[in-house]
């Protein structure tokens, strides 16, 4: 009988633990881009959490660095997150290869450049450089996106293995949206693959639709892939999958500006 009260004893506490643990994540989960800081009132609005119960989560979000409480009262996101994000980048070997690749296609098309990632049922934007133009699409570093929006989102899925039978991966290497993830906006992606030619994320152009002309799509298309190819040569994957592609006809979308055509 003893025993039974014990494993009962120590299965509560476990739950409890988990518990916690959750409602730290929803914690941390209830900032959003933009936010500079949130109070103790948008946290338990954001969390649907009673105050007092953030409050006690807070002393150990403090005490590891995840959160910040700022001399208004107010709270933010603290140094351990940026530790771990950088862990991360880390982990995936894409630092030494991935922003000099961006900084070359954003100054080659004038458009922001982007790398992005599967996260489960979200893409992440890894790395981003932006566009110089004052009127630009505005992604920033670790914004987390739909998969089925946009053309890094389908290219993430379309030539996932995981997802997708190699068989019915599109013919071609390029995937363009238009107004998919924001009006007005397009976005031309292709992947990047690596050893095995695993899928290892999604390199995008992306700004205002009225900027890719039917004369520009071709020169935007064609830098794309040919910066997809060289990382994906960089990362150990076979790069002859972009060798024989016609920029413009690689695009793939269900609707376009006035003056692009397919």
């Amino acid at each position: 009988m003893g025993m039974k009260i014990d494993m009962e004893t120590q299965l509560e506490e476990r739950q409890i633990g988990v518990a916690a643990v959750e409602r730290a994540f929803a914690i941390l989960n209830a900032f959003k881009a933009g936010d500079i800081s949130l109070s103790l009132h948008d946290l338990a609005k954001r969390t649907g959490m009673y105050k007092s119960t953030i409050l006690r989560l807070m002393a150990t979000l403090i005490h590891e660095h995840c959160i910040v409480r700022l001399d208004d009262g107010t709270y933010q996101l603290g140094s351990t997150l940026l530790h771990w994000g950088g862990l991360y980048q880390a982990s995936l070997n894409l630092d030494d290869h991935v922003p000099a690749v961006l900084k070359r296609l954003a100054q080659q098309t004038g458009e922001g450049a982007s790398f992005f990632t599967r996260e489960d049922k979200v893409r992440v934007c890894l790395f981003r450089i932006d566009s110089s133009k004052s009127i630009r699409d505005h992604v920033r570093t670790g914004d987390l996106l739909p998969l089925d929006k946009g053309a890094a989102g389908r290219v993430l899925v379309c030539f996932d293995r995981t997802l997708t039978n190699p068989s019915e991966f599109p013919s071609r290497p390029l995937i363009a949206t238009v107004g998919e993830r924001e009006p007005d906006i397009a976005a031309i992606a292709a992947p990047v693959f690596g050893a095995g030619q695993s899928l290892r994320g999604a390199l995008a152009v992306s700004g205002p639709a009225s900027r890719f002309s039917v004369d520009l799509v071709p020169l935007i298309s064609e830098a794309v892939m040919s910066a997809a190819a060289e990382l994906t040569r960089k990362l150990g994957g076979d790069p002859s999958i972009f060798g024989k592609v016609d920029p413009l006809s690689a695009i793939a979308t269900s609707e376009f500006p006035p003056g692009m055509t397919r």
